[in-house]
């Protein structure tokens, strides 16, 4: 074999080996359809008064703190937002602070364990979940 033959197969076989790696690499790389899928989101709604009294089981600052640690223990991730509701009973008007707790990758079955804890903690008769359809993507950029 020549030097430039020799010279030759050289290029020509590094030139081949990034060949194969560029292809594998758009072959491993997912597309947007590939990181979706349907997920169910649930939506917690999470009083903050006791159910007898009705007043404040906690600061809000108390109570937030109370329900992120029930939720990192339950599922590892969460997200909360603070709300206020209200409502009328007979004639007596109600003002409650409220948590607002999004969840997703888990089950029913695991936020009613989550639920449960809370109940207790909060003192509350309820928690109420809203179960949505939705569509997950983790984006992560072009």
């Amino acid at each position: 074999m020549s030097k430039k033959t020799g010279i030759a197969a050289i290029i020509l076989s590094i030139a081949a080996i990034i060949v194969a790696a560029l292809a594998l690499v758009f072959c491993l790389k997912p597309s947007g359809q590939e990181t979706e899928k349907t997920d169910t989101q649930y939506v917690l709604y999470l009083g903050t008064n006791d159910k007898d009294t009705n007043e404040p089981v906690f600061t809000p600052e108390e109570a937030k703190k109370t329900a992120e640690g029930i939720l990192i223990d339950h599922f590892g991730g969460y997200t909360i937002q603070e709300a206020n509701g209200g409502w009328i009973d007979g004639d007596i008007e109600y003002q409650e602070y409220t948590l607002v707790i999004y969840l997703s990758d888990t089950d029913l079955e695991q936020v009613h364990k989550a639920a449960d804890e809370m109940i207790t903690q909060f003192h509350q008769s309820s928690v109420l979940i809203q179960a949505n359809q939705t569509v997950t993507e983790f984006y992560s950029g072009n």
